[in-house]
């Protein structure tokens, strides 16, 4: 009777802690499942990535994200809530189909609409081969719906449709074949978002033959490249482009803008929000606006020294830790996601920097940053990544005040809670001028990317109305483009 006892106790161990020979017997479970299910996802948002459209990238990363959500939800919360292992697993493997399916549609519904009847297929197989409870796959779903839902509160959906602008009083000439269009190509601004081209010049010299195109070389001065091509297109009554990141297409508008000649912007560089803004995904889409004569009008910003020099920018101004967060998120989100390297980024500059001390508007402050966006940007909050207009007038300022109690710690748990629209470490204004002056020390200053230092010390913030006319495709309905 003892032995039989032991052997009973002996069972029941053993039916409670599995040995590592029977896991491996058993399929595709536990930990198993969860590798094969990040290997899947993880594969879908690879081959998404390799198309080398950066709607399909963000989409990427946020259906990785989204996974990664539920299968927490999934394991931390519901199945401690429920107490059964195996039917939360169906259930988690649902969750997951569904989250990187949903997270897809949300982002970038024309991929969607490839990514869903495969997750609802693989759904559908594996619902065939086991066994469920009927509830598991409602379980599922939700959860990877919700997961979907819930990042875009700290990641808000970009819009396909490029941002508002007015049409040009003074149509803009159409250059059939690029004739009277002069190119500068910066190529050290490195690879393109858009996947036209290797080698953007050589797509452009196909693309447009009649155009004039000149690849600024290592050494040469491109702001003077833009001033001559700039002048004989005003000569010829054409136009400037200009192929390069965001540092090489504020050079081409300031000069584009000063002598009064349409400005064709070609996505070019690492970095080139403005053409995103501007609805100018692919070089293509400039060269068909170029040829039909296509465009619209954009305000500029302004930051002037008052009785000395001025700096136009076209996309954002910032002063204190704004420049050096933006560094850091900008290395970190092709690997991370735009959110997971906000936070990571502001972690790090927050410990390593310190607030500045400035006049607004004639009134002190101690700011950990100020951000002044040429137009309104979207999201509200702290990380500010698309305009819906052009030509607003306006000028987005975003302050973080350093003399808040805890400002630090403060803005950190926002962020983290995505709720800085709410926090009163954040202050937002929409104004048409700021004046600035530096109260203490050498801060630096940024202007589209770029960094630099004002010697006076003193700045007004303004806008240049409805300034440039720029190359863009008229309008479409984009929903699925």
């Amino acid at each position: 009777m003892r032995r039989r006892r032991t052997a009973r106790r002996t069972g029941a161990g053993t039916a409670r802690l599995p040995n590592l020979e029977s896991v491996l017997r058993a399929g595709p479970s536990g930990w198993r499942r969860t590798v094969a299910g990040g290997l899947l996802w993880g594969g879908a948002a690879a081959a998404l990535g390799a198309s080398g459209d950066r709607t399909a990238r963000r989409a990427a990363l946020r259906g990785i994200g989204t996974v990664a959500i539920a299968s927490v939800v999934t394991r931390a919360v519901a199945r401690p809530a429920v107490r059964r292992a195996q039917p939360l697993d169906a259930a988690g493997r649902i969750a997951s189909a569904a989250a990187f399916a949903a997270a897809v549609l949300l982002e970038a519904p024309r991929y969607g609409l490839f990514v869903v009847p495969g997750a609802a297929a693989l759904t559908a197989a594996r619902l065939r081969s086991e066994v469920r409870r009927p509830g598991d796959v409602a379980v599922g779903m939700a959860i990877g719906a919700g997961a979907a839902a819930l990042t875009a509160r700290w990641w808000p959906v970009k819009p396909e449709a490029a941002a508002a602008a007015a049409p040009p009083r003074r149509p803009a000439p159409a250059l059939p074949g690029g004739a009277g269009l002069h190119i500068v190509v910066n190529s050290s601004s490195g690879l393109s978002w858009s996947a036209d081209s290797p080698d953007a010049s050589d797509h452009l010299r196909t693309a447009l033959p009649k155009a004039d195109i000149t690849v600024a070389q290592q050494g040469q001065d491109l702001a003077e490249l833009l001033e001559a091509a700039a002048r004989r297109a005003k000569e010829q009554g054409g136009a400037l482009g200009a192929c390069g990141g965001d540092g090489t297409i504020n050079a081409a508008t300031e000069i584009a803008a000063r002598l009064g000649v349409p400005l064709a912007v070609f996505p070019g560089g690492t970095f080139n929000h403005f053409a995103v803004d501007l609805g100018n995904q692919s070089l293509d889409d400039v060269v068909g606006a170029v040829q039909a004569g296509e465009a619209v009008v954009a305000d500029l910003g302004r930051a002037r020294v008052p009785g000395g020099p001025e700096q136009v920018f076209l996309n954002t101004f910032s002063l204190g830790v704004y420049s050096e967060l933006v560094g850091a998120r900008e290395k970190l989100e092709e690997r991370i996601g735009k959110w997971p390297a906000l936070v990571v980024g502001l972690a790090g500059v927050l410990a390593q920097g310190s607030p500045v001390n400035v006049s607004v508007n004639g009134r002190p402050k101690r700011l950990w940053l100020l951000f002044a966006g040429n137009g309104i940007y979207h999201p509200a909050g702290f990380a500010p990544t698309y305009r819906t207009q052009l030509d607003d007038g306006l000028l987005d300022v975003r302050a973080v005040d350093a003399g808040t109690p805890l400002a630090r710690t403060r803005l950190l748990l926002a962020v983290l809670t995505g709720t800085l629209h709410n926090s009163r470490v954040l202050t937002t204004a929409q104004v048409r001028s700021l004046r600035l002056e530096v109260l203490h020390g050498d801060p630096q200053f940024s202007y589209d990317g770029e960094v630099t230092r004002v010697a006076a010390g003193r700045l007004v913030l303004d806008k240049l109305t409805r300034a440039v006319t720029v190359y863009r495709p008229a309008e479409k309905d984009q929903w699925l483009r």
